[in-house]
């Protein structure tokens, strides 16, 4: 996988928004709220120029409700790619490429997605750094995804535990990011 860091595009929210319209009404029946996650999310940070978003469902019992949805109008299950409690799904062909999740309200995934997304919003400093980093990690480790994430890890795990993620689930964290 290429990775490649470019500055903020402040069309993503606008891309957001048209995944938002092609995606939720699929999946309100058996959904909370559809979010924008990842770096695209937030204002000004340099990121990879792919649209993340998670649908958030109130219980694990609600995925297989959105997975059937989902499948109507393309979506292929993918499970979930060794981050538990965060379904993956694959786009339809010819639509702009883009990771789509589901996740239980009150999932460890969850939490780590919108605390770090939402300390970087109200911190532009911090996402400032983190942009740098970003930048900085693409450029030594362009064809290796896993050194990219490995790389953000401490920085990431530095903002959770600033918002009040505890040792155990901070761990959880790290084993997620660090390669096999």
């Amino acid at each position: 996988m290429n990775v490649r860091v470019v500055p903020y595009d402040p069309q993503w929210p606008l891309i957001f928004a048209e995944l938002h319209d092609r995606v939720w009404p699929v999946v309100q029946h058996a959904a909370m709220r559809l979010e924008h996650v990842g770096s695209t999310a937030v204002p000004g940070l340099r990121a990879k120029p792919v649209i993340d978003a998670c649908i958030v469902v109130a219980s694990p019992r609600d995925i297989p409700h959105v997975v059937k949805a989902l499948t109507t109008v393309g979506y292929a299950h993918r499970g979930d790619l060794g981050v538990p409690d965060r379904d993956a799904f694959r786009p339809p062909a010819g639509v702009r490429k883009h990771h789509l999740y589901a996740s239980p309200q009150h999932s460890l995934s969850l939490k780590n997605q919108l605390g770090l997304r939402d300390y970087l919003r109200a911190n532009p400093d911090t996402a400032g750094q983190y942009g740098d980093l970003k930048a900085s990690l693409a450029e030594r480790f362009p064809e290796d995804i896993d050194r990219y994430i490995a790389g953000k890890t401490e920085f990431v795990l530095g903002i959770l535990r600033t918002i009040g993620l505890n040792d155990d689930e901070l761990a959880e964290i790290r084993r997620i990011n660090t390669p096999a």
